[in-house]
């Protein structure tokens, strides 16, 4: 292990860590892709499991000679930054209650043929774009039965190391990429609903309209194959969406209250199709 003591913040080493933004981080090496930032030993032995491959890490003394000392050398040979914890707060700006941060090579992304051939639960998320909210569904939906999730490019990305952290690295767990489809009608998202079509897919827009279909409905768990369509924060799908999906799905809800944060729908929407292949 290379183990080096930190003796100046500044060092250019650690501007991944403290001076870099996400969007400097995607742009790194280009073209062969950029970096994304793992936080806390078990995220980065979940991205290890998946086979991304770190670049470097910055540690915590006491995890560097402790209970980090297996996973730093399964890592290899790499740079390995340690301090104390104070100095490293002062590195990332914000407290690591983790001790442990891993910057790692993103992979090329799959296309979405390459998810859905197998797929019968499939997810797709339309400019949702708040890192919460999906790093929150990507979690729900490994737990829950999907197989796979799409994302439009407005979409946040969800090796966002908020994102990441927030979704306990199931985004190494659950297949996933972005969609790259030819613009149509300004936007191009009824391209997506043509293209799961294509692909043999049942399409389901969660929204709220007077003619939708309650989530309970039988007819929804006994489809072969079904994608969940799920929008941005606050204006949800787009009208042209809504209109080319076979449904549009809501979720039963009581006190008046008239829909719930994306991420909280997500979790309720894939716990009950997920039950695919019979009525409830």
């Amino acid at each position: 292990m290379q183990l080096t003591e930190i003796k100046d913040i500044h060092d250019p080493q650690l501007d991944l860590y403290a001076r870099l933004s996400e969007g400097q981080l995607f742009h790194c090496f280009e073209p062969a892709g950029g970096l994304f930032i793992a936080e806390s030993s078990m995220i980065i032995q979940r991205a290890l499991d998946a086979g991304y491959r770190p670049f470097s890490m910055l540690v915590e003394h006491r995890l560097a000679e402790g209970k980090g000392r297996e996973l730093i050398a399964r890592c290899g040979d790499i740079p390995v930054f340690t301090a104390e914890r104070e100095v490293l707060e002062q590195i990332t700006g914000y407290a690591l209650t983790r001790g442990m941060l891993c910057a790692m090579y993103r992979r090329p992304l799959p296309d979405a043929a390459c998810i859905c051939r197998e797929a019968s639960r499939i997810v797709v998320l339309e400019n949702v774009m708040n890192p919460t909210n999906v790093g929150a569904i990507f979690r729900s939906a490994a737990a829950l039965g999907m197989d796979g999730i799409l994302l439009t490019p407005g979409s946040c990305d969800p090796l966002y190391r908020r994102a990441v952290r927030v979704g306990m690295g199931t985004v190494f767990q659950i297949p996933w990429t972005f969609l790259n489809l030819p613009r149509e009608r300004g936007d191009g998202r009824s391209q997506t609903v043509r293209l799961l079509r294509n692909m043999g897919f049942k399409t389901a827009a969660m929204a709220l309209s007077e003619d939708s279909t309650s989530l309970e409905d039988p007819v929804l768990q006994m489809q072969e194959r079904l994608a969940v369509i799920l929008g941005t924060e606050g204006d949800g799908l787009a009208a042209d969406t809504i209109a080319g999906c076979d449904y549009t799905v809501r979720i039963p809800m009581s006190h008046g209250v008239d829909s719930l944060n994306v991420a909280a729908a997500s979790a309720v929407a894939f716990w009950q199709l997920g039950r695919r292949g019979h009525a409830p």
